[in-house]
């Protein structure tokens, strides 16, 4: 079977008639070998179609594109000159130095020239065609429209009128895209490669830069992150998380597109041109995140910028890892790899300077009422946020070395720490974070003067904490059996207070149990007992706070049930015998109603005056941690 490209070639010999000859051929001796008359035969044929498109010949040739003029010479063209190669390859082998071979050498020197004209035009007047998202959201690496290749391999005339008609509304990207790639496999087999790979080379990589550009990616050097305010470096993190995103899925996602398609046909020859193209900007997009990572003082408040970091290089690794899955980019996936254990770095760094914070604080400030402290407040907020970022979170900490053995209370966690069963890392982290918040809040309890009210300030922010925990992620991180612990702890804490609270007013009055009380003296003395102690307790409560809804009306129920019912049950006995009693007013100041409408009025933070206690009048958590 004759070579393609060869049909026309061979079908213009003439066999002669048998002969006693052994050659298959009559060629006499003296006259031109069989190479050299497919060279003159293909020379013939290619020497007008050439010259006419030599630009250096014609105004005609200088100012018209080929591919644009028409695309059936243009095929023609293509196939002229893979037939001259074809030719040389025959010819160079007997006789490299003869006229036919310097002539053959000249017309594909011209023919080079052309299509290295038309390359660049094309890459050119397509900029808008062949932009990257134009590129990434038409086509894919493993399928990309073969509707414009197929016009090129067609053979049949009637096929390729019909063809011609459809390239009059076919998409310009996918025209343009075999364009290139029809232009770049003739001059890549006829070993013009260097030529090639140069205009597209300046071009495409222009055009990455200038995407880097105008996603606001900057080369940051290590003095300028670190002389960087802490605002304007938030700012630059936003835009990063924004420029990875569009960098990845869309810029050198269609640069990696558009290259595997234009040079299908060179595995060593994409891989360069991709990675020449893209690794600059890759790399300075990729470093941004180590340079903040080791150039950024080590705080609270910027751990969730590194989180957010942290995540965006996570979730596009696999693109990553896919896109620059060239050998030649081993060193773009490695600079993603370093940025994310840096981020890892700084993560478990700030971790650790967040419960310095915590174990620092020293303010003996109390809040009014027993309230929330605003340690609590910060510290849960920081944490009950934290826990959104627990799959990244628990790849860091799973990460680190082992830290130093610390003895973890049970009590407080919920689960064993034994080496046996022992929890995820993540879990005992935070578990143990809001231990040393706790322990820190029984250190700041111990400032109230009145004892009761130490109580009822650990109930508070414990059921603070608890409820973060049970509202939040940390939920799932610490689990259940903490949460009932800890529910426990909150009753406790509540059942203190009421004791240490109201018991004197609940003294005051006999049980069902106590003697019997049968003088009116006797009576008109629990009366006034009950006054005095009941005016004390309420004047001292009534400043408390209880900001949650449910603990405040447990712990009110409580009182309640205890010291309305028995104070019902003596008035109600005793109510005909001090009917008798001139100065009433004076022995029996409250009936039952108004027990229970004054304790229905506690724990709302009213005082005398009228005025209202805040329980959250302390610094917002992004100040507090910034203070230290």
């Amino acid at each position: 079977m004759p070579r393609k490209g060869m049909r026309s070639l061979c079908f213009s010999l003439k066999v002669p008639p048998p002969s006693s000859s052994p050659s298959r051929f009559s060629f006499s001796p003296s006259g031109p070998s069989f190479s050299e008359t497919v060279m003159d035969r293909t020379l013939d044929l290619a020497e007008p179609i050439i010259t006419k498109w030599d630009p250096e010949t014609t105004t005609f040739a200088r100012v018209t594109s080929l591919f644009h003029e028409n695309r059936i010479e243009a095929r023609d063209f293509i196939k002229t000159v893979s037939n001259l190669h074809k030719a040389m390859q025959f010819l160079v082998t007997e006789n490299p130095s003869s006229e036919r071979m310097i002539r053959a050498q000249n017309l594909m020197q011209t023919a080079m020239k052309r299509l290295q004209k038309e390359f660049y035009q094309i890459l050119s007047m397509n900029r808008a065609h062949l932009d990257p998202e134009s590129v990434s959201t038409r086509s894919s690496r493993t399928s990309i429209s073969s509707s414009a290749s197929d016009y090129y391999d067609d053979n049949d005339d009637d096929v390729r009128a019909v063809n011609d008609s459809i390239f009059e509304v076919e998409d310009v990207s996918t025209i343009a895209m075999a364009d290139l790639r029809l232009i770049a496999d003739c001059m890549i087999s006829s070993g013009y490669a260097k030529e090639c790979l140069k205009i597209y080379n300046i071009i495409r990589k222009s055009i990455v830069d200038e995407g880097i550009y105008k996603l606001g990616v900057e080369k940051f050097t290590s003095s300028h992150i670190h002389k960087m305010d802490w605002e304007a470096l938030e700012l630059r993190i936003a835009n990063w998380l924004n420029a990875l995103r569009t960098a990845v899925e869309t810029l050198f996602n269609g640069e990696r597109i558009l290259c595997d398609y234009v040079f299908a046909s060179s595995d060593s020859i994409r891989e360069s041109c991709f990675t020449e193209i893209t690794k600059e900007g890759a790399l300075i997009l990729l470093a941004f995140p180590e340079n903040f990572a080791k150039n950024t003082k080590k705080s609270p408040e910027k751990i969730f910028r590194a989180l957010d970091m942290y995540a965006a290089i996570s979730n596009h690794w696999p693109e990553i890892d896919s896109i620059f899955s060239f050998e030649s980019a081993i060193n773009i996936k490695s600079q993603a790899l370093t940025s994310l254990i840096k981020l890892a770095d700084f993560v478990r760094a700030a971790l650790t300077d967040f419960e310095s914070v915590i174990l620092k604080d020293s303010s003996k400030m109390i809040t009014a009422g027993g309230g929330i402290h605003y340690l609590t407040v910060d510290a849960m907020e920081f944490l009950s946020i934290l826990a959104d970022y627990s799959n990244y979170l628990s790849d860091i900490l799973a990460d680190s070395p082992p830290p130093a053995k610390k003895p973890l209370p049970e009590s407080y966690f919920g689960f064993s720490d034994s080496d046996e069963s022992a929890a995820p890392e993540i879990s005992q982290r935070m578990a143990w974070l809001i231990l040393v918040l706790l322990c820190k809040l029984d250190v700041k309890a111990k400032y109230y003067k009145d004892i009761s009210l130490s109580y009822l300030f650990l109930a508070n922010n414990l059921q603070y904490v608890v409820v973060k925990v049970r509202t939040s992620n940390l939920k799932y991180i610490i689990g259940e059996e903490w949460l009932r612990k800890h529910d426990i702890k909150i009753k406790q804490f509540a059942s203190n207070y009421e004791r240490l609270g109201w018991s004197h007013v609940i003294n005051t009055l006999p049980t069902p149990d106590s003697a019997a009380v049968d003088t009116p003296q006797k009576i008109k003395e629990i009366f006034r007992k009950f006054n005095t102690a009941f005016d004390q307790a309420y004047k001292k409560q009534s400043v408390c706070v209880v900001p949650d809804n449910k603990l405040r009306d447990d712990i009110k129920a409580s009182v309640g049930k205890k010291i309305f019912r028995l104070y019902r049950e003596f008035y109600t006995a005793h109510r005909r015998e001090m009917g008798k009693e001139r100065n009433l007013a004076a022995v029996v100041r409250y009936a039952p109603e108004d027990v229970g409408h004054h304790l229905s009025d506690l724990f709302f933070g009213n005082i005398e005056s009228g005025s209202s206690l805040s329980f959250m009048s302390a610094p917002s958590p992004t100040r507090r941690l910034k203070s230290h």
